[in-house]
Order: structure tokens, then sequence, then C-alpha cells
């Protein structure tokens, strides 16, 4: 793989780490966070993928699988936290 694909997979994951930050602070829900924190979670794996292919060792591929098990796990675990919240009723007259 070329080195601009690398710096463009790496700018990517920046990228959208940057754009879930702003998610994480202006997410008006729960599920807004727990989106932004999956997009934490691909960013971080994607990184690990380009470390991969841009040195040529296969140690962070090993870092990216056990970063996408322990993440689907996590993503599960804070969806079923967010389903069981109670919900919050708007107040009568207002809408």
């Amino acid at each position: 793989m070329t080195s601009l694909a690398i710096g463009l997979l790496i700018i990517g994951a920046l990228v959208a780490a940057g754009l879930a930050t702003v998610r994480i602070i202006a997410g008006p829900t729960h599920a807004d966070r727990v989106v932004a924190l999956d997009i934490f979670l691909a960013a971080a794996i994607a990184l690990a993928v380009g470390a991969s292919l841009a040195t040529g060792r296969t140690v962070f591929l090993d870092v990216a699988i056990g970063l996408a098990l322990v993440g689907f796990v996590a993503t599960i675990g804070w969806a079923r936290l967010v389903e069981r919240a109670p919900r919050s009723t708007p107040e009568a007259g207002k809408s």
C-alpha cells in the first residue's frame, strides 16, 4: 500500500475522531454519545491498521482485533444501558 493511502487512512481517522468529539460534547441524547464513542473505536482500529501498514508489523493488527472485540461488547453494553434508562416525557403544553 502506498504512503499516500496510509496517510489518507490516518487523516480520515483523525477527522472522524474530531467530529465524534463534537458529538460527545453537543450530543442531545445519550444514544448520540454512544454512537460517538463507537466512532472513536472505529478511528482507533483504523489507526492501528494504518500503523500496521506503515511499519509492516502484524502486532498492530492484533491490537486492532482486540479493540474490535472489546468495543463490540462495550457498545452492546452501552446500548442496553441506554435502552433501560427511563425516558423523560415532555411536559404538558410544551412542544
